[in-house]
């Protein structure tokens, strides 16, 4: 349920409304608007009666959130979430590019990629630290020496820096020296680390799972709000289907329906979408056109060289190219209404 305050309540009224929620057994949480004041009423699991709640002093309306996922629904928060970082706005109506290798490398190598895809468009560095892979075998990351050096990357490109996070003992370290905390696929459910994160400010990327559908995805992001972070960022990378022609099925129809439904930003990687590079600018343009708000894709100087995911690693003249891709999307709109007045249709 969301209670509606009247325009002009004071925070005493605010504060006695949270007290009665709380009296009732149920958690109350503020949720700013520009036009109105709400308190969102969670931790019930059916409907909560609200005859008591509209006889209090300030109290509009109460409306109730038919959605399980109550603080990323546009039910409670209709106006779209802009998270702004390193002046990057996500969320805006420019899109933003995060590009990088896969895995942080050698200190030289990483930060000549980071200058190069900056010259080329670039708006957030990408790059992981620790690597979750499916052998134990493979190359796991460089751990606290890469954390380092994409603390260099920041200091000496002016880039934000994304970068994942895999476990909850990790989170302070990792937000030191990141601007965006990345969930990856295979710990969209780890909600001990959604909890964590929850309770930082900084930015968190959440990852869709490799099979999760809309609403567990949605519900992981509500871990994070729940725990006070409203800086959450949806990334669509692809599920696991029937297919054997690509690495994932990257699954655009969600795009559209996830601005529908949440308030939060949503891009696409469309590397680990695909996993094969060829096809990469392809689901990038088409992703633009779907509505994301952004792309994050994995890109490298001497991409077959990669430490890790070399087969879906794009250079930095592809990646320029849908930079410049993305203009072009940009004005479809206003091309195609000069061709409707040209032909009088």
């Amino acid at each position: 349920m969301l209670v509606i305050m009247k325009k002009g309540s004071s925070e005493a009224e605010c504060t006695a409304v949270e007290a009665q929620i709380q009296q009732m057994g149920f958690v109350p949480l503020p949720v700013p608007g520009e036009n109105r004041t709400a308190i969102c009423v969670t931790g019930n699991k059916g409907p909560v009666e609200s005859a008591y709640l509209m006889q209090m002093s300030g109290v509009l309306e109460c409306i109730p959130v038919t959605k399980p996922y109550k603080l990323v629904s546009r039910e409670v928060h209709p106006e779209d979430t802009v998270v702004s970082v390193g002046g990057a706005q996500i969320g805006g109506r420019e899109p933003v590019f995060m590009a990088g290798p896969c895995s942080v490398e050698t200190e030289a190598r990483t930060l000549e990629i980071a200058r190069r895809v900056k010259a080329s468009g670039a708006h957030v560095f990408r790059a992981g630290a620790y690597k979750p892979r499916t052998s134990p075998y493979a190359f796991q990351g460089l751990g606290e020496e890469g954390l380092l050096t994409l603390e260099r990357v920041r200091e000496e490109t002016s880039l934000p820096v994304v970068s994942e996070v895999i476990d909850s003992s990790l989170v302070d370290a990792v937000a030191e020296r990141v601007d965006i905390l990345q969930v990856g696929a295979r710990n969209m459910q780890n909600f001990t680390l959604l909890k964590k994160l929850g309770t930082t400010r900084r930015p968190v990327l959440l990852k869709r799972g490799l099979s999760a559908t809309l609403e567990e995805w949605l519900m992981a992001a509500e871990y994070l709000l729940a725990e006070g972070n409203e800086n959450v960022i949806l990334c669509e990378r692809g599920v696991r289907t029937f297919n054997d022609h690509s690495r994932n099925t990257l699954d655009l129809n969600i795009v559209p329906l996830v601005r529908k439904m949440t308030h939060l930003p949503v891009i696409v990687d469309p590397s680990h979408g695909v996993g094969k590079r060829d096809r990469v600018r392809a689901l990038a343009r088409a992703s633009l056109a779907a509505g994301a708000h952004g792309l994050m894709m994995e890109v490298h100087t001497q991409p077959d060289s990669a430490y890790s995911d070399a087969q879906q690693t794009i250079d930095v003249d592809t990646f320029a190219h849908i930079v410049e891709d993305a203009k072009i999307l940009a004005r479809l709109p206003t091309l195609f209404a000069s061709g409707a007045a040209h032909t009088g249709s």
